[in-house]
């Protein structure tokens, strides 16, 4: 039985002759096709090409008025879509964090953009895709554990006595101190201006407490972070604390010290109920109008630790001192997950376990709960 071709087969066909991609004799075993067949299809098409072109030449001004509409219309949405993706790359630079927008890049083989350009969208720099972290160093880890050893047992040590205590141990000077307690998020307490570095545009507000008597749970709350040492590596802990009763309302880890960690603390903790005063220093997380906002929209006063602040923040100090001479210095944590599952079992124990001698030996969670 004759073989019947459609039409859109034979252009198909004839088409792909004509690209000269393929010898005749390879798109006649592709196609199941009679080479002299081919041969007379393309015979057909140049013959007719005459007879194709006359025959259309009325129509060649409608088409040439259609095609500059749809250009025209093409030129408006890449206009609009270029509007819309300088939008977003500002937004996305402004609300989101550097490594919120490292996180959003796609590097698979099946990635819908290359990395130019998600760089592009992301406002990041590009070469800072391919760039791969070295670790700290096995002395700069030893020394940042020192460090914190003994600010914890001598939280008013400026960088001048610590980098003096480490020196029979250690080959260091003051500036490597200073520049290993700024990565640490910590200062020595005591009285004198620049006591947390801040943003010079974020408010600053008053420190309430002064002179104020805390005589109820959810009267004062207060917010700090420290540094929890690993192995070879270190995180840090935000927690939020009830003065009157020391319960700790919440508390989050990470490993940088990036924002939004210590908004998902502030979150939580709100989730459980709301304070008449939240108290904290004057460091950049809690100046940040992201911070401010969420207590604000809470209706809370903010209060922020003044020049005396080896006073204005001794309850978080101090269950600073327990959290890591009852649990980090003793276990030694060698992972992350170490870290959060050992603080977790802590932190159940300090509020409902662990009776606390300023408040007659009861446990924080009894005296915030209300119970006997």
């Amino acid at each position: 039985m004759r073989k019947r071709y459609s039409d859109t087969f034979k252009a198909e066909v004839v088409l792909e002759l004509l690209k000269e991609e393929k010898t005749v004799a390879q798109i006649a075993s592709a196609r199941h096709v009679h080479p002299n067949q081919i041969y007379e299809w393309k015979a057909l098409v140049l013959r007719d090409l005459v007879t194709l072109f006359s025959q259309n030449h009325k129509g060649e001004s409608a088409l040439k008025a259609e095609y500059e509409k749809c250009l025209e219309e093409l030129y408006a949405e890449i206009g609009r879509l270029t509007t819309q993706v300088n939008w977003l790359k500002k937004n996305l630079a402004s609300q989101l964090t550097r490594t919120e927008r490292l996180a959003l890049v796609e590097r698979g083989p099946d990635r819908p953009f290359t990395l130019k350009t998600q760089a592009a969208l992301l406002s990041l720099n590009r070469s800072g895709l391919y760039y791969q972290p070295c670790p700290p160093s096995a002395e700069e880890v030893a020394i940042k554990h020192r460090i914190d050893e003994i600010y914890t047992e001598h939280p008013f040590y400026g960088s001048r006595r610590i980098a003096a205590t480490l020196r029979p141990d250690f080959s260091v000077n003051r500036k490597a101190v200073q520049r290993h307690m700024r990565e640490m998020g910590i200062a020595g307490i005591g009285p004198g201006p620049n006591l947390s570095k801040r943003s010079a545009q974020h408010k600053i507000y008053p420190y309430l407490l002064r002179n104020l008597s805390i005589t109820r749970p959810n009267q004062v709350w207060g917010i700090d972070i420290t540094y929890i040492r690993l192995h070879t590596a270190w995180l840090y802990l935000v927690a939020v604390l009830d003065w009157f009763s020391r319960y700790v309302i919440s508390w989050e880890l990470d490993q940088t010290l990036e924002l939004p960690f210590v908004l998902s603390a502030v979150e939580r903790a709100l989730a459980q109920a709301t304070p008449e005063i939240w108290n904290s220093d004057q460091g950049s997380h809690f100046t940040s109008p992201q911070y401010t906002d969420l207590l604000l929209a809470a209706n809370v006063q903010i209060s922020m630790d003044g020049r005396g602040r080896a006073l204005d923040n001794i309850f978080v100090e101090r269950l600073w001192r327990s959290v890591k001479y009852e649990e980090v210095y003793l276990h030694d944590y060698a992972t992350p997950r170490e870290a959060r599952q050992g603080l977790t079992r802590y932190f159940e124990f300090y509020d409902h376990a662990r009776p606390h001698q300023a408040l007659d030996y009861r446990t924080p969670a009894e005296v915030y709960f209300g119970r006997s």
